[in-house]
């Protein structure tokens, strides 16, 4: 069988002007990455990631990490994250007694975003949005089966996107309620690697959030969220 390798972008900069976009430590973690993939003997038939700054620049750094010339990813917009800045003003918009306060704890940030995706999710959220639930379902199945579907037997594909993406491809393979791919997208560590296998009948769920690159003693406060 062929193996799907996908990879949540490193840590992005939370809280600037431009949070897409890799943080300092996000580029060391993208590199980090690479450098267990070489370390591991891995090579990978094919790069894709969404058309989003953060992924392609975790995908660079991965490919820099594993020693080699930099190369320009496949991508695809299936990849791309979905707009949560909009999905969260929307609920805000709605429940503006849950606005987070500066010194609020990110638990609390955490839970606003869960309820605001579930009410994405179940079609409650007032006005326009960039983009309702069922055409990012849409997207990211088409995206997944763009990839699994195609002949060929013992391919390795590196696929860079983000949390959402990421989580809904494990909820359609796990055939999972909503609440569980949810859960799944605020569990993501940056620069994680979940895993599949798969031949174009069949894809199977193989690992899930691992960060092996992050497990050494000089990388403490390494593991990030967002």
């Amino acid at each position: 069988m062929s193996e799907l390798f996908l990879v949540r972008h490193a840590q992005a900069s939370f809280g600037t002007d431009d949070y897409d976009r890799l943080s300092e430590l996000g580029h060391r973690q993208a590199g980090w990455l690479g450098e267990h993939f070489r370390y591991r003997g891995l090579s990978f038939d094919q790069v894709v990631c969404g058309n989003m700054t953060r992924q392609r620049q975790t995908a660079d750094g991965i490919i820099r990490g594993m020693g080699l010339e930099p190369v320009l990813p496949d991508t695809d917009p299936a990849w791309d994250e979905f707009d949560f800045e909009a999905i969260v003003a929307a609920w805000l918009e709605q429940y503006p007694h849950e606005q987070p306060q500066p010194d609020d704890a990110p638990q609390a940030c955490s839970r606003i975003l869960r309820s605001a995706l579930l009410a994405w999710a179940e079609d409650r959220l007032p006005g326009p949005l960039p983009e309702r639930w069922d055409r990012f379902v849409g997207r990211v199945k088409a995206g997944l089966a763009s990839l699994t579907g195609q002949p060929g037997d013992g391919r390795r594909i590196l696929l860079v996107s983000s949390g959402g993406a990421i989580s809904m491809v494990l909820r359609h393979v796990l055939e999972a309620p909503v609440g569980a791919m949810i859960h799944m997208n605020l569990q993501l560590r940056n620069s994680s690697i979940s895993h599949l296998f798969f031949n174009p009948k069949n894809i199977h769920f193989s690992g899930f959030n691992h960060v092996p690159h992050l497990d050494h003693p000089d990388r403490g406060g390494a593991v990030t969220y967002y």
